[in-house]
C-alpha cells in the first residue's frame, strides 16, 4: 500500500460524497447546507466535542477535509484556520465553502502530512477527525507532526476504534458471514455488495475475509485501499512522540445492526478520539 492509492481513492470519492444522493454539485451552498444537517444528524456529538477544545485564538492545522464541515466548525470557534489535504478536489471544495461564506482563514493546501509544508513550530494544534488512519506511513506523519507543532503543541485526532460494536460484531462477523453466505449461495448482489463479492473474486474469497484485508474495504466503501483500527495502547505505539491526555468515545455506528439506540457508546462506539501533547 502506498500514499498514491490513497491519493486516487479520495479524488476520486471525496469523503461524505455517498451521503447525499446528488450528483450534480454546481449548486454548492446548497449541497454544503445539506451534507451538514445531514452529517450533524448523524453525529451530533462533533460540535460538542469541538467546544471542548478551546479553539479560539489558537493556530491551527487540519489534516484530512472532507467537504469542510469541521473547517467550518473551527473557524466559527475562532480558530485560525489552516487546511492540509491529499486531493485536489478536497482542498478546490473547501475553498468555496468558506469562500462562499465569508469565513477568513490562513490558506488551503494541497499536499502530504508525511511531508508537511510547513515550516517547524508553525501551529498550536493539529486537527484530523477520521482521516489519520487512512495514512500507510503513519510513523512518518506523526514525525511531521510533532515537528511543526509548537513545543508542548496539542495533536487531537479522531481514529477508528478497535474496541467497538461495529470492528467487533458488524464487521468482524457479521458482514464476513454474509459475504461467506453470498459467495456459497451464487448470489450475484447490488451495489457495494457485488463490489465486494468482485473483491473477493480477484483476491481469493478466504484471503479477502482475513480481518487484516477485510478491514480496509469496510470503513469507507469496498474500494477503500487502506483504513486501520486503534485502541489507546496502539495510538501510544503508533504516536511515540506524544503523550495521551485524554481518550474517549462517541458514536454508536455498527451497520447493518440497528445499534443508534444503544446506551454504550462510551465503551463501544466506533470513533475514539485522542488528545495528545507533544512531547
Amino acid at each position: 500500500m502506498n500514499e498514491a492509492e490513497v491519493r486516487q481513492f479520495w479524488q476520486a470519492h471525496p469523503c461524505g460524497d455517498n451521503l447525499l444522493s446528488r450528483a450534480d454539485f454546481a449548486a454548492l451552498e446548497e449541497f454544503f447546507s445539506e451534507y451538514d444537517r445531514f452529517k450533524y444528524d448523524l453525529e451530533p456529538h462533533i460540535p460538542a466535542c469541538l467546544d471542548q477544545l478551546g479553539l479560539d485564538g489558537q493556530k491551527i492545522l487540519e489534516v484530512g477535509l472532507g467537504q469542510g464541515a469541521e473547517s467550518e466548525q473551527i473557524v466559527r470557534r475562532g480558530g485560525v484556520w489552516t487546511g492540509l489535504d491529499l486531493t485536489d478536489e478536497a482542498v478546490a471544495r473547501v475553498k468555496a465553502r468558506l469562500d462562499l461564506r465569508g469565513l477568513g482563514y490562513d490558506a488551503v493546501v494541497r499536499g502530504s502530512i508525511t511531508e508537511a509544508p510547513f515550516a517547524d513550530n508553525s501551529f498550536d494544534m493539529v486537527f484530523s477527525h477520521g482521516v489519520l488512519h487512512h495514512v500507510p506511513n503513519i510513523e512518518k506523519a506523526q514525525q511531521e507532526i510533532h515537528r511543526i507543532l509548537k513545543p508542548g503543541g496539542r495533536l487531537v485526532v479522531m481514529l477508528y476504534a478497535k474496541y467497538s460494536l461495529n470492528y467487533l460484531a458488524a464487521i468482524a462477523i457479521v458482514r464476513r458471514l454474509g459475504l461467506l453466505a453470498m459467495a456459497a449461495t451464487g448470489a450475484k448482489g447490488q451495489g457495494i455488495y457485488a463490489q465486494h463479492l468482485e473483491n473477493a473474486r480477484k483476491m481469493g474469497l478466504f484471503k479477502y475475509l482475513k480481518l487484516q484485508n477485510f478491514i480496509h474495504a469496510n470503513t469507507d466503501g469496498p474500494l477503500n485501499p487502506y483504513s486501520k483500527v486503534y485502541s489507546r495502547n496502539l495510538v501510544e505505539k503508533d504516536f511515540p512522540d506524544f503523550a495521551i491526555t485524554r481518550t474517549y468515545k462517541r458514536f454508536m455506528h455498527a451497520p447493518p445492526l440497528p445499534v443508534r439506540w444503544m446506551p454504550f457508546e462510551d465503551q463501544l462506539g466506533w470513533h475514539l478520539w485522542v488528545e495528545m501533547v507533544a512531547k
